[in-house]
């Protein structure tokens, strides 16, 4: 076997894979293959490296360099330079947004620098559909820890001195759901594992299960053994195909090397994994309605008690956990509960996996411990806002989170302190707005999609978001009155008192936070008829300034509804009866003779 000098880690998650790192890939192994470097240099496809604005990546071990936006025609001068030469190729180097300076070393990126990687620690190092390279990193360890040298009892009093809350959106302490799951008494119990995520611009627990599909498998092994279930069942949703064909392999060699199946560790302890897959409803992400989406039934939740911990999968006690929550919990039975609880805050222990999206220059998954501050994510890891725009506003939480502002950038993101500021952790989802966001049309599409995915059993949430729909797009029309406000106030907050399950009684977050934080901007649709951030069609007129047009027709040829008049050399006009405002003229005008008011 031979002992290679250099590896080269190319991201082979779904962001980097539609840039064609497959294909950097197999151009990097024929080009090895080329220069006679086989057994010198190997080429390794690993998960998500996390910074998914530069992807495709490359990384080279053991100089650390790290290479971004890679295109399949790099692979030549990658190895003919580097690997044969030692010399780094500069142009593929990291250049920061406010810097000129090249950066080689991962380290020292901004993006990485204040990350501390737990549920992420393998993404990016090793080949996801390898079992032998988990292993390497201490895979299977704390199953066979836990197994033979723990007893269940022993176990759920680590994960509950961790502090580990769970890390689905409602923050559950784990060890605790795990110890009432355990003292149900039952001939069969279920393990599930939730990986339906459905939030907008959310890719946390799918980069997990693309690059470490192992952790979950060991981790729900675990939860068996301390809950006393013997089948796990993984909930994914069908739009997840790479995510679903590396579980497949996963579990196929983990049963090959006996950590699923019967007499694990030489042990009575029988424990196996199926996936069940669900169709890409968002209300599936609550546990009740997951498992009736399980059981072959309409993806609706339940009034809680019963809960799943006594009621749950075909009636039997059931733990259900998230993807996230899996993925700490090797390392927490390999490392201790102190040290899990000595990172974070007091009552949010750990790190936080978000997926940083939106107006901002470093898009991507980041990790960081809990008590880090908004604006540390959004100004350092994040580089700040694209364009040099100015931040407007962060909506965590997913679509039913709030939007926080400015003066909440130095809040320490944990569980208590976005739900004080008016939102909530949720899964992860962190979509960040600049100057050119209207707040208002914010608001309106969020609740598009609660109502959209609203599962339609409960009146609060089937009418009434329907109800606070049909007053944005009132507003945003420009048909909105003054009481309009205070209705969407008055029946958000019923909504949120009313509600069956998290979704409805969190929907109207957006609406009540973007109205609290810019309530200006709602006045502005309703007395002035006006959009401020000119993003509201209804409210747009476009004009053409006399003094600036030349009359060259570029607009008037550019207008798909004939609405521009005007000869050759003279000044043209916008009927704005015939405008269908759709913005043509002014991408096409070069003089600044169309704006929009």
């Amino acid at each position: 076997m031979s002992e290679y000098k250099i590896h080269a880690l190319v991201c082979g998650g779904t962001g980097c894979r539609a840039s064609e790192s497959d294909k950097v890939i197999e151009n990097l192994q024929t080009e090895i293959q080329k220069q006679g470097l086989s057994d010198f240099a190997q080429v390794i496809k690993t998960g998500c490296f996390g910074f998914c604005e530069k992807g495709p990546i490359v990384k080279l071990i053991p100089d650390n360099t790290f290479y971004t936006q890679v295109k399949p025609g790099d692979a030549r001068e990658i190895v003919e330079e580097h690997i044969v030469k030692g010399r780094k190729v500069e142009r593929l180097l990291y250049t920061a947004p406010d810097s000129d300076e090249k950066v080689s070393d991962s380290k020292s990126m901004n993006f990485y620098k204040k990350q501390i990687r737990i549920a992420l620690r393998n993404c990016g190092i090793i080949n996801p559909e390898d079992i032998g390279e988990y292993i390497a990193r201490d895979g299977y360890e704390a199953l066979g820890k836990v197994i033979t040298s723990m007893t269940p009892e022993g176990a759920i009093k680590l994960i509950k001195d961790s502090g580990l809350r769970g890390r689905g959106g409602g923050g559950f302490p784990t060890g605790l759901k795990w110890e009432l799951t355990r003292k149900v008494e039952s001939d069969v119990k279920y393990v599930v594992c939730n990986a339906d995520e459905g939030d907008p611009g959310a890719f946390m627990d799918r980069s997990i299960l693309e690059g470490d599909p192992h952790t979950v498998l060991e981790a729900m092994a675990i939860n068996g053994y301390c809950t006393g279930a013997s089948h796990g069942l993984i909930y994914i949703r069908a739009e997840y195909p790479l995510a679903i064909e590396r579980l497949k392999i996963a579990i196929k060699q983990a049963r090959e090397f006996g950590f699923l199946g019967d007499n694990i560790f030489g042990t009575d302890f029988c424990f196996d994994v199926e996936m069940r897959y669900g169709a890409g409803a968002f209300v599936c992400g609550e546990e009740t309605a997951l498992i009736h989406s399980m059981e072959g039934n309409r993806g609706e939740p339940t009034l809680k008690p019963p809960f799943p911990s006594v009621e749950g999968y075909l009636k039997k006690p059931t733990n259900v956990n998230n993807v996230e929550t899996y993925a700490n919990i090797p390392v927490i039975i390999n490392k201790g509960a102190e040290w899990f609880a000595a990172i974070g805050t007091e009552k949010s222990k750990g790190t936080k996996v978000f997926a940083l999206a939106g107006k901002v220059n470093n898009v991507g998954l980041i990790e960081v411990p809990m008590g880090i501050t908004l604006r540390e994510v959004i100004f350092e890891i994040g580089g700040g806002i694209k364009e040099g725009k100015k931040f407007k506003a962060v909506q965590t939480g997913g679509p039913s989170g709030g939007c926080l502002v400015e003066k909440d950038l130095d809040t320490p993101i944990d569980y208590d302190n976005l739900i004080a500021a008016g939102s909530m952790m949720g899964s992860g989802g962190m979509i960040i707005m600049d100057e050119d966001d209207c707040m208002v049309d914010v608001a309106k599409y969020f609740l598009d999609f609660t109502v959209e995915e609203s599962c339609g059993k409960c009146a609060p949430c089937r009418i009434g978001n329907k109800r606070l729909y049909e007053l944005l797009d009132k507003i945003t029309k420009g048909n909105g009155e003054q009481a309009d406000i205070d209705r969407l106030i008055n029946l958000g907050n019923v909504i949120k008192d009313t509600s069956l399950c998290g979704l409805g009684q969190s929907s109207p977050n957006p609406v009540l936070s973007t109205i609290r934080n810019f309530g200006h901007e709602y006045e502005a649709h309703i007395f002035d008829k006006k959009c401020p951030s000119g993003v509201c069609k209804a409210l747009m007129i476009y004009e053409i300034v006399e003094e600036n047009c030349v009359g060259c027709t570029a607009c008037a040829r550019a207008c798909p509804v004939g609405a521009i008049t005007g000869e050759r050399k003279e000044v043209h006009k916008i009927d704005p009866t015939l405008c269908i405002k759709c913005g043509a003229c002014e991408d096409r005008c070069k003089f600044n003779a169309v704006i929009v008011k």
